[in-house]
């Protein structure tokens, strides 16, 4: 794609799928480089922010986060990359990755198994409300010891 004169933001944004938002917020936090301007003083993106940009969005979508994806562009930008150290960085997210669901899979059965416990009848006693008591006081006294009541 050649882009003799730039695109605007909102072209820019419909290219990439990105919201224009999100387009200024990596701006800002210098993920993105800022644009040159036309001379109406409008941001006219380039063929490497559309690459660019494209990178982070794929990086976003993969769970990776802001911080992870500029240590990656931080890589690629330098040419200092090996594909060694683009295998560890994905195996350590790969790891992130699957500690991640199984915490959801603990959390999918708990949900389940309380809400089994529900008749779901006008009553003023509730399992679930029970069990959100049972699991905050388990929390706090594996954080703090016992509980001696609510706070």
């Amino acid at each position: 794609m050649k882009l003799a004169k730039g695109l605007s933001i909102g072209a820019f944004s419909k290219s990439t799928g990105v919201n224009i938002e999100t387009i200024r917020y990596y701006e800002k936090i210098g993920l993105m480089p800022a644009p040159g301007r036309t001379a109406g003083g409008f941001r006219a993106y380039r063929e490497a922010h559309v690459k660019r940009l494209t990178f982070i969005r794929r990086g976003r979508e993969l769970g990776f986060s802001p911080a992870d994806v500029r240590g990656l562009l931080q890589l690629v930008d330098g040419h200092a990359y090996t594909c060694a150290q683009m295998r560890a960085l994905t195996l350590q997210h790969l790891a992130k990755t699957r500690r991640k669901i199984a915490d959801l899979r603990r959390l999918e059965r708990v949900m389940s198994e309380t809400a089994a416990k529900c008749t779901g009848r006008r009553i003023p006693d509730c399992p679930i409300i029970d069990a959100l008591f049972e699991m905050r006081a388990a929390s706090r006294q594996a954080t703090r010891g016992p509980t001696r009541g609510l706070s």
